[in-house]
């Protein structure tokens, strides 16, 4: 009797062995396709890692170069400083328009006629596009120009407030084709009503 025990504790034995050494092969053949799928795929070369970051800081640094060009351009130009010891003012650039300007009175038989020039503490930028601009320039000007009464050529403070009106309208119309307008003074240098 105590051989048949034994041979039932050596069959149970067996196929219980059989079950764990079937269950690690499988878990060594899976540890084993893992290992060689992530060595075939590069997953172990730091190189490429590397190469990967230094392309995403190089346009990063391109990024971030931009960015900062971007706000310079919409800062638009910058004033022209005068060195002084003591103060420090802005130098004032002066352009005369080259031709007058002449316009009908609103409700009115006379004619107006202007000289006009403009003043700017920023660089020859803005000379340069209010030549470059000259006609819509000369256009919005007239406009407001024809747009005055006889009763407001008698107002003292007329060619103050024209010369104010004249700023905003022309400022506009640079803000509006280049993106700056940079005109700080109006001046009416001849003026004429008959």
């Amino acid at each position: 009797m105590s051989e048949e025990i034994l041979e039932d504790e050596e069959k149970a034995k067996s196929p219980i062995l059989k079950i764990i050494l079937i269950v690690v092969g499988v878990l060594f053949i899976v540890a084993i396709t893992i290992g060689a799928t992530l060595f075939a795929s590069g997953f172990f070369d730091a190189d490429k890692n590397d190469d990967a970051e230094a392309a995403v800081a190089a346009l990063e640094a391109a990024a971030a170069a931009e960015a900062e060009a971007a706000a310079e351009a919409a800062a638009g130009p910058s004033k022209v400083q005068l060195d002084s010891p003591e103060l420090s003012k802005f130098q004032q650039s002066y352009y005369q328009l080259e031709k007058e300007l002449t316009t009908n009175i609103a409700n009115s038989r006379k004619v107006m006629q202007a000289s006009v020039a403009i003043m700017t503490h920023y660089d020859e930028r803005v000379v340069e596009n209010v030549e470059k601009h000259a006609f819509p320039l000369r256009n919005v000007m007239l406009i407001v120009m024809s747009q005055q009464t006889e009763s407001d050529i008698a107002d003292p403070e007329f060619r103050l407030n024209l010369a104010d009106e004249l700023k905003l309208v022309m400022n506009a119309k640079l803000e509006e084709l280049e993106d700056f307008g940079g005109i700080e003074a109006v001046y009416l240098t001849e003026f004429v009503v008959q």
